[in-house]
């Protein structure tokens, strides 16, 4: 296990350099001068943009610029945003909001979905697994920043049942409204995942070994049934984890909530690179990390797989 561990650990080294050279591309050399879009639509004065370009490196090449990037987030250093605040105190602050945000809306994906999804699976071809199927595939088909307007809307304008802002991301109770948005598509996703998971395995020849010799129908469901079907949503769910943390730009946009979403979004539209690469190259730790604990996580679920 250690060893497998280790030449994952080596395996992320190449992918980190190759994703975080294509973001550091598309930020500093498709839009064109970061610099001049500073100032919008008024005209530049040269000397000021010699002057910005030469204090954030933009007068390097961008090989050049790319691995003065690469060695100072060696030392954990993400470089100084366009906005003269340093991009790692931008983070520290956004960071913990998202993270409680994401595992909100995580916590309602996990425990609903795969409830629904078992309940499905285990009355595969009922009335529950009709009903569990209709609605899933609606909220997969509605957007989820229509989703997001009607349940502020409603929910919070009208039956003023939650409030509809977050106005301190530090209250749990405030981010249920935006983590049940958030959780919404992929709570869809994982509840027929493990439908599909669950009604595949359910035939299985050792669960009817299982059943015959008199096994409790608790312990086979429990623990036979839902470890080999896990597997496959395992894969979703940790995949998901960075995706629910990067994908949170429109959630936080509508319900105000200071996250990373928020910030990248804001990013984005001030033309704002350091900080854009900064935070995308979070998110990209997030993606590689949530990747190998879903690989160790098998051995856990499934006892005849085995790394070396």
């Amino acid at each position: 296990m250690g060893r497998y561990i280790l030449r994952r650990l080596l395996q992320m080294i190449p992918v980190f350099i190759g994703t975080t050279l294509i973001i550091f591309l598309m930020v500093y050399a498709l839009p064109g001068d970061p610099v001049k879009a500073l100032f919008g639509d008024k005209a530049a004065d040269p000397a000021t943009v010699a002057q910005l370009k030469h204090q954030f490196g933009l007068d390097k090449s961008l090989l050049e610029q790319y691995w003065t990037y690469l060695t100072n987030l060696v030392q954990g250093d993400l470089g100084m945003s366009f906005s003269q605040r340093d991009v790692t105190d931008i983070l520290t602050d956004a960071i913990p909001v998202t993270i409680r945000l994401a595992l909100v809306a995580f916590a309602i994906e996990i425990v609903v979905g795969i409830g629904l999804g078992m309940l499905a699976g285990l009355k595969r071809g009922k009335l529950i697994d009709q009903l569990v199927l209709v609605v899933t595939l609606v909220v997969i088909a509605i957007p989820v920043f229509v989703l997001g307007y009607v349940a502020q809307s409603v929910l919070g304008n009208e039956l003023h049942l939650v409030d509809p802002t977050v106005n301190d991301s530090n209250d749990l109770s405030q981010l249920l409204l935006p983590g049940i948005v958030l959780a919404s598509v992929s709570l869809a996703y994982v509840s027929r995942l493990t439908r599909t998971s669950i009604a595949e395995n359910i035939r299985a020849d050792y669960i009817r070994t299982a059943i015959a010799k008199g096994m409790p129908k608790r312990r086979v469901v429990g623990i036979h049934l839902m470890r080999n079907s896990l597997i496959p949503v395992v894969t979703f769910l940790g995949t998901d984890l960075g995706a629910l943390m990067g994908g949170a730009i429109v959630t936080e946009g509508i319900f105000n909530v200071q996250g990373i979403g928020n910030t990248l979004y804001r990013a984005v539209l001030q033309a704002d690179g350091p900080l854009v690469v900064g935070l995308v190259t979070f998110l990209v730790v997030v993606y590689l990390v949530a990747s190998l604990l879903v690989d160790l996580l098998y051995a856990v679920l499934d006892p005849r797989i085995r790394y070396v």
